[in-house]
C-alpha cells in the first residue's frame, strides 16, 4: 500500500513539473509593455475564441471546481446551481465595460474612477481589488496542496510552493501574453478533462442520470440562499477583480461584450457540470472534499485526471492574479511604468500570497467575503452616467466595507434575517447592505441637484 502511494505521489509530481515546464517553452517571450501588460503579439489583439477561452478558464479555478464539487455534494444540483450565478458577473462586466468604452471612452476602470471621483477614490479602489488579488494566490494553492497530502504535512506545504514558483516562471516570461496563451491550452485541457470525468461517473452502474439531475431541494434554506446572495453579488463583484476587467479593455469594445457574454453562459455551465461530481458523492454516501473522495472512490486513473484538472485550472488563474497585480502597480497606479518592475511585483505577491496558506485560511470565504465587501460598487458601476459627487462613491464603498465586517464577526442581528439555512446571513447582509449603498450613493447627489 505504501509503495502503491508513493507511486500515485510520484505521478503527480510529474503533472506539475512536466505542464509548468510545457507552459514555460510554449509561452511567448514579452519584452515590451505592450505584450507584457495588455497581450499583443506583433501588433495583434487576442480574438473573440481566445478572450472567451481566457475569460472562462481564469475563472473555473481550483478554487471554484473544488466550492462547485463541495456544494454539490452539500445540496444536490441546487449547490452547482448557486454556485454557477456568481457567472452572470461576465454579463454584467461585459455590458458596462462597454458602455464605458464607447460612450465615455474609458479606457481602463482606474481611468474612469480617476476621471469622476479622483485620485482618492482610485487609491481605496486599488486596496480593494489587491485584497482580491492577495486572496486569490492562497485560495488556489491551498486546493492543490490538499491532493499531494494532509493539510500541514510537509508534501502538502512542498507542493504549494513549488506549483506557486513554477506557475510564477512562465508568467514572468510573458505576463499578460503568457496568460491568455497558455489559458487556451487550459481551457481545452479543462473540457476534455471534465468530459472523461462525467464519463467515468455516468458509467457507474448505481449512478440513475435523472436521479443526479433532480438532486437537491430548491429551497431557500438548501441553496437558494447562496444562489440569490450570488446574483446580488454579481452587479459589484467582476469590478474588483482584474483578472476579469483588465481582460475587458484588451480587443475592441463589440469582441469584449460579445465574449464577455459568452463566458457567462459557456463558464456557468462549467461549474454546473463539475458540481455533478459532487452530487455523485452525495449519493454515494461519501464524506470530505468531495473532488478529492471521488477520485479515491474511483481509482488511480481518475484521480490523476481530477489531479491535472486542478492544477491547470489553478494555474490559469494565478498566472492571471500575477499579470493583473503587476499590471495595477505598474501601469494603472504607474509606480513603475517598466516591465522589470512588472516582474518584481510578479514576485512580490506570489511571496506575500502564499502566507495564509500556513494560517490555513477558508476557501470559501475567499469568494463570499470578499464579495460582500465590494457591495458598494454596486451603485458606482449600474450608475456610472448618472453626476454624483465624490462624496456619494465613499460612503458607498465605505457601506459595503462595514456590512462586510459585519458578515465576517457575524454581528448582523438575526431578526432581520427573513430566511433560515446556511448562507442566510451573507443573502440579508447584501441585501441590506446594497439598499443601503443605494441610498448613500444617491442622497448626495440628491441635495446638490436641489
Amino acid at each position: 500500500m505504501l509503495e502503491f502511494l508513493t507511486q500515485i505521489a510520484t505521478l503527480q509530481w510529474l503533472l506539475i513539473i512536466i505542464s509548468s515546464v510545457i507552459f514555460f517553452m510554449l509561452a511567448p517571450h514579452a519584452k515590451d509593455v505592450a505584450s507584457f501588460f495588455k497581450a499583443q503579439h506583433r501588433g495583434k489583439q487576442p480574438s473573440m475564441v481566445l478572450l472567451t477561452g481566457s475569460l472562462i478558464i481564469s475563472w473555473i479555478f481550483a478554487k471554484s471546481i473544488t466550492n462547485a464539487a463541495n456544494l454539490g455534494l452539500e445540496f444536490g444540483l441546487v449547490g452547482g446551481v448557486a454556485y454557477a450565478g456568481y457567472y452572470l458577473s461576465f454579463a454584467v462586466a461585459g455590458v458596462i465595460i462597454y458602455q464605458l468604452r464607447t460612450q465615455g471612452g474609458y479606457t481602463s476602470i482606474h481611468h474612469f474612477l480617476t476621471d469622476k471621483y479622483g485620485r482618492r477614490a482610485v487609491g481605496l479602489f486599488s486596496i480593494l481589488i489587491s485584497f482580491r488579488l492577495f486572496n486569490e494566490v492562497w485560495s488556489n494553492t491551498m486546493v492543490i496542496g490538499t491532493y499531494f497530502g494532509e493539510i500541514g504535512s510537509v508534501a502538502y506545504y512542498a507542493a504549494i510552493v513549488v506549483f506557486t514558483l513554477m506557475t510564477l516562471a512562465y508568467t514572468l516570461k510573458g505576463g499578460l501574453s503568457s496568460s491568455i496563451f497558455t489559458d487556451l491550452i487550459q481551457m481545452v485541457l479543462f473540457s476534455v478533462l471534465l468530459i472523461i470525468i462525467l464519463a467515468v461517473i455516468f458509467a457507474e452502474p448505481e449512478v440513475n442520470a435523472g436521479t443526479m439531475i433532480s438532486s437537491g431541494t430548491w429551497s431557500m434554506e438548501l441553496g437558494l440562499n447562496l444562489f440569490f446572495a450570488a446574483i446580488l453579488q454579481s452587479f459589484s463583484y467582476p469590478f474588483h477583480d482584474p483578472v476579469l476587467t483588465d481582460r475587458g479593455f484588451i480587443t475592441s469594445p463589440k469582441v469584449t461584450r460579445k465574449s464577455f457574454l459568452w463566458a457567462a453562459v459557456l463558464g456557468g455551465i462549467c461549474i454546473v457540470l463539475f458540481s455533478l461530481v459532487g452530487v455523485y458523492a452525495q449519493q454515494a454516501g461519501l464524506e470530505g472534499q468531495a473532488a478529492v473522495a471521488v477520485a479515491k472512490k474511483l481509482g488511480v486513473v481518475l484521480l490523476l485526471i481530477i489531479n491535472f484538472i486542478m492544477i491547470t485550472s489553478a494555474a490559469s488563474t494565478l498566472d492571471s492574479t500575477f499579470s493583473s497585480f503587476s499590471k495595477l502597480l505598474t501601469l494603472d497606479l504607474r509606480w513603475g511604468k517598466t516591465v522589470t518592475f512588472g516582474r518584481l511585483m510578479m514576485v512580490f505577491i506570489a511571496v506575500l500570497g502564499t502566507i495564509p496558506v500556513f494560517l490555513n485560511a477558508e476557501i470559501l470565504s475567499a469568494t463570499t467575503i470578499s464579495g460582500t465587501m465590494v457591495i458598494g460598487l454596486t451603485p458606482v458601476f449600474i450608475l456610472w452616467k448618472m453626476k454624483a459627487p465624490q462624496i456619494s462613491y465613499f460612503l458607498s464603498v465605505c457601506c459595503g466595507l462595514i456590512f462586510g465586517t459585519l458578515l465576517i464577526f457575524e454581528y448582523f442581528p438575526q431578526n432581520l434575517l427573513l430566511t433560515t439555512g446556511k448562507y442566510a446571513s451573507l443573502l440579508w447582509i447584501n441585501v441590506y447592505g446594497i439598499l443601503t449603498s443605494f441610498l448613500l450613493y444617491l442622497i448626495p447627489a440628491w441635495i446638490k441637484k436641489s
